[in-house]
């Protein structure tokens, strides 16, 4: 390979990588295909709203043609059983020597404290590749049983040896990421006799628990306490996109696959809903292995055992509740079997070249299952960016994958034709019909359009978007920390040189003043008042703008120490604090974090309780209170008619700062047990935004190592385990009134999460380290959340900001506008109607999409002056006051008219009467009394008689 116009540049090496494929005769078919590891776009799926459709379909082999004739790969030549210390030294000499192609690391340790460790072999080692599926094989679950063992040790050594040189591993190395564990049980493995044919001496962990009946199951509630080496492997899978496993075990020889039990806990066939797929990939390994595909495996030991083509289903074996292999298919996208290698658990180690010989071909095969079915990758259709945890569903069967952090994704199949389904919080849904062929993964790639995208025919009822470049940057940097290994990353280049102790409050308030002296331009300590014993409660903000209101910006509240007898977490706030500060100006994540973030650090509410509490004491109650006796949190009442007497100092001071400031989070970190829990700690049965607050209990658990397998057991008080993800309601652990979780929801009007940083309340210092790394990812992952949800700015058409607008999300969360017109609500993933109304204006509407890796989009609302009366348009109301006024004043006129007519009348016969009343004068003398009176009544025989007679009757 050349390379031409290189430039180098004076003073910086110009790094040049190159990647060679090892040179084979194409005449002897064995031409090692690969494939790039970025988004595939071979089968580029649209909706079928748009005009293009392009449905390409692009088939990858997985099982290369026969090796060319004269082609020997290089096999071990030692053999021999590796106790932990030979086992090591062989993983780190192997690491050493094929550095390239090979990582290891250690998933944790053992109840004796061993590694448990994992090597890595692709040739990009260190991080998962776009497109490339992790595959993974655990051998030594049971101590005794160590023919798996060995042979993953010898399987390291195959492909490493023959990389470059073997096109078969070549391709596997190149286009699979291979996770291999030796060991998952370290300690039964060092107790354990060589030579035990069926024994169980060394099966069990060091506590002796059988770790295949140790894990979470669907069907029976598993009532042994989690170990140590369940919870690291349940971590590490749940923290890595596996897509096919196998489990080694010894002791039979047959592969068996999910279901292991069923609801009736009976030995009979319990069928998943990929049946089909698991017996593919089982009868893949064993027509590879002809002793077990024989079916009669043991005949001396077990003559009545028969297994039809070395395959069986687990529950119709025998039921295991509580294994590996269906806790894999139920709570992750990985689909395991379990594979007895041999009907001696034990063997001596000459007969382990015999065992080599009868698997190394189906190890091989059985990695090459890997790559069947379909796989791809769903992007957004704007930006074309993956989406994670987007979910891959299959009409006919009821079991879904979602896609991994970069929206790739894989979903293994048997030949055949399926509508396959992709769907993802705010998109519309896409379905397409896939045939996948024999050995062949069919590439389907997604593409998403979101359910109201950002154009002008949705203007009027999707919400604004506007984005200045910082805008544009945090965006960007909230994507990529919530996406991959964002976050992991962040927490490799942030780390600092500490030496962990505990402080007591003099020592506390000295380090919160020497962060301010060191780092002034982004410090500022707030005295929030004084503990009973006049202690200082110090809030320690970092910011940009530190003590300067920037309403635009969200504010979250890290406390810890409401009880002083569990002070982890004051010290993991003080490290925190000093991290943030120390990295500010040097990583570009956290200056941007900063910049953009309002932090809020209060690392000890019960200072008084603190200076009492004890070291090493896991469960003792000394320091719980403040110097009162009162658990201050009991003591928060926002009415003071829930109250029996004056608050605490230290609740007072707390309630002060919760109200006066608009906190968007809180963090609380407490002590005594092993979970994230979410409001209520009252019994509250009705929560309308509980799936937001279990929502961010989650993301807080999830980037915790111990957390989110869900093991939560604590032997010191009895708290039980098997929490699903990690997180419950508050008041399922502990029910009571006046808590500060309580009172920030309710009258801070902000969601508030309690992390309970380990079963022992008040552990030596020698243990804050390895807490401190249980805990920065998750503490790091909080100021990432913050920045979701959804966010924007009410102002009229004048621009003028408006304070006190009503905010309603979905009709039912309820939020109001702060200074400058801004608010900022976190929600759960999904859509949402906005509901905006302010007095004297017309209320608004608009829909927004949240997603669990976007940074909240900037939502602009502009009122209308609310021309409405009475609850109808002005225009309609102006219109019908019009018509009415109109029908009034014509009513009027003709009413005048009338009435003017008539007194003309009347008027006309008094002017007559006048007009004669000179001739009665004249003729008074001439005529008597009767004679006037007739002459009048002829005159006036057609008018009213009453006025005219009383008017002669006057007269006379």
């Amino acid at each position: 390979m050349a390379v031409n116009s290189v430039q180098v540049i004076d003073g910086k090496p110009t790094e040049l990588n190159f990647t060679l494929q090892p040179f084979v005769n194409e005449a002897a078919g064995r031409t090692p295909q690969t494939t790039t590891s970025s988004p595939s776009t071979s089968h580029l799926i649209i909706p079928m709203t748009k005009t293009s459709n392009i449905t390409q379909i692009q088939a990858v082999p997985t099982t290369p043609p026969f090796l060319p004739s004269g082609h020997q790969p290089t096999h071990p030549k030692e053999f021999r059983h590796h106790n932990y210390a030979d086992m090591e030294l062989f993983l780190r000499k192997y690491n050493s020597e094929f550095s390239s192609i090979t990582h290891l690391y250690s998933i944790g340790r053992s109840v004796q404290d061993r590694e448990l460790y994992v090597m890595v072999i692709s040739d990009n080692p260190n991080v998962h590749e776009h497109g490339e599926p992790e595959f993974k094989y655990v051998g030594n679950m049971h101590g005794n049983e160590v023919v798996g063992r060995e042979l993953l040790l010898n399987l390291i050594e195959y492909l490493c040896r023959n990389y470059g040189t073997d096109p078969e591993v070549t391709q596997l190395v190149n286009n699979t990421r291979i996770h291999i564990m030796p060991s998952m049980n370290p300690d039964g493995y060092e107790v354990a006799v060589e030579g035990d044919v069926k024994g169980y001496k060394g099966r069990n962990n060091s506590n002796d628990y059988d770790l295949n009946r140790n894990f979470p199951d669907q069907f029976v509630t598993i009532t042994e306490p989690r170990q140590p080496e369940t919870i690291a492997v349940m971590s590490w899978l749940k923290s890595n996109p596996f897509v096919l496993s196998a489990n080694l075990h010894g002791g039979s020889l047959v592969v068996n696959y999910p279901f292991d039990d069923d609801k009736d806990e009976l030995s009979h066939y319990s069928r998943s809903p990929d049946d089909a797929v698991f017996k593919q990939v089982a009868k893949a390994y064993s027509q590879e292995n002809p002793l077990m595909y024989k079916g009669h495996p043991c005949e001396d030991l077990y003559p009545e055992e028969y297994f039809k083509d070395g395959i069986i289903n687990g529950a119709q074996w025998y039921t295991v509740p509580g294994g590996m292999q269906d806790w894999n298919y139920v709570n992750t996208n990985c689909f395991e079997v379990t594979i007895e290698l041999g009907c001696v658990k034990y063997p001596l180690a000459k007969e382990l070249p015999a065992y080599w010989e009868q698997n190394w071909r189906a190890l091989l095969q059985f990695m090459h299952q890997v790559h069947t079915g379909i796989k791809g990758t769903v992007s957004d259709d704007r930006d074309r960016m993956g989406i994670p945890n987007a979910t891959i569903s299959v009409e006919g069967i009821d079991h879904y994958i979602t896609t991994a952090h970069a929206g790739d994704y894989w979903r293994l199949l048997v030949p055949g034709t399926y509508a396959v389904t992709a769907s993802a919080d705010g998109y519309i849904p896409v379905t397409i019909y896939a045939t996948v062929a024999k050995d062949q993964a069919e590439v389907v790639d997604f593409r998403l359009t979101r359910l109201h995208p950002d154009n002008n025919a949705h203007a009027s009822t999707v919400a604004q978007l506007t984005q200045s470049p910082s805008d544009r940057e945090l965006y960007s940097l909230i994507k990529e920390l919530s996406l991959d290994q964002g976050l992991e990353q962040l927490v490799k280049s942030t780390a600092t040189g500490n030496s962990f102790r505990y402080r007591r409050p003099k020592d506390l308030e000295a380090f919160l003043r020497g962060l301010t002296l060191n780092f002034p331009q982004i410090t500022s300590l707030h005295r929030l008042g004084q503990s009973v014993e006049f202690r200082n409660i110090l809030a320690l903000e970092i910011s940009n703008n530190p003590a300067e209101p920037e309403p635009s910006e969200p504010k979250i509240r890290f406390v810890a120490g409401i009880h002083g007898n569990a002070p982890v977490g004051t010290e993991l706030l003080l490290e925190f604090a000093a991290s943030l500060c120390i990295n500010y100006g040097k990583n570009p994540a956290i200056t941007k974090l900063i910049n953009e973030t309002r932090i809020f650090i209060v690392p000890s509410i019960n200072p008084d309780g603190r200076e009492q509490a004890a070291e090493k004491k896991c469960s003792s109650n000394q320091g719980l209170t403040n110097s009162n006796g009162k658990d201050l949190d009991k003591m928060f009442f926002g009415n003071s008619s829930q109250r029996l007497s004056e608050p605490e100092p230290e609740t007072k001071a707390m309630i002060n700062f919760i109200q006066s400031n608009d906190f968007s989070l809180s963090v609380t970190l407490d002590g005594g047990a092993l979970v994230v829990t979410y409001p209520y700690d009252k019994p509250v049965h009705i929560v309308n935004n509980e799936a937001t607050l279990k929502y961010l209990a989650k993301v807080y658990a999830k980037n915790h190592p111990k957390m989110h397998p869900g093991d939560t057991a604590c032997s010191n008080n009895g708290q039980m385990g098997n929490v699903p993800d990690g997180v419950m309601k508050a008041a399922k652990l502990q029910s009571h009134m006046g808590s500060m979780k309580d009172f920030s929801m309710d009258f801070g009007h902000c969601p508030e999460i309690t992390v309970y940083t380990g079963c022992c309340l008040f552990p030596a210092a020698n243990q804050l380290g390895t807490l401190w790394d249980e805990n920065k990812k998750a503490l790091l992952s909080m100021l990432v959340e913050v920045h979701k949800g959804v966010r924007g700015v009410v102002r009229d058409r004048s621009g003028k900001p408006i304070v006190g607008a009503t905010i309603f999300l979905n009709a039912t969360v309820k939020i109001s506008t702060s200074e400058g017109g801004y608010f900022h609500i976190l929600v759960h993933p999904g859509t949402y109607g906005i509901d905006a109304i302010a007095e004297g204006y017309q209320s608004q509407h608009k829909e927004v999409v949240v997603t669990s890796y976007e940074a909240a989009a900037s939502v602009i609302i502009e009122f209308d002056i609310d021309n409405s009366i009475f609850g109808l348009q002005r225009e309609f109301v102006v219109a019908c006051a019009a018509a009415a006024m109109t029908a009034l004043v014509l009513t009027a006129c003709i009413i005048w008219c009338v009435c003017s007519a008539k007194s003309d009348r009347q008027k006309d016969g008094f002017h007559r009467l006048r007009q004669h009343r000179d001739d009665y004068d004249d003729e008074i003398h001439l005529n008597s009394m009767g004679s006037k009176k007739s002459l009048l009544a002829h005159e006036f025989q057609d008018e009213s008689e009453s006025d005219e007679e009383t008017l002669y009757a006057n007269k006379i």
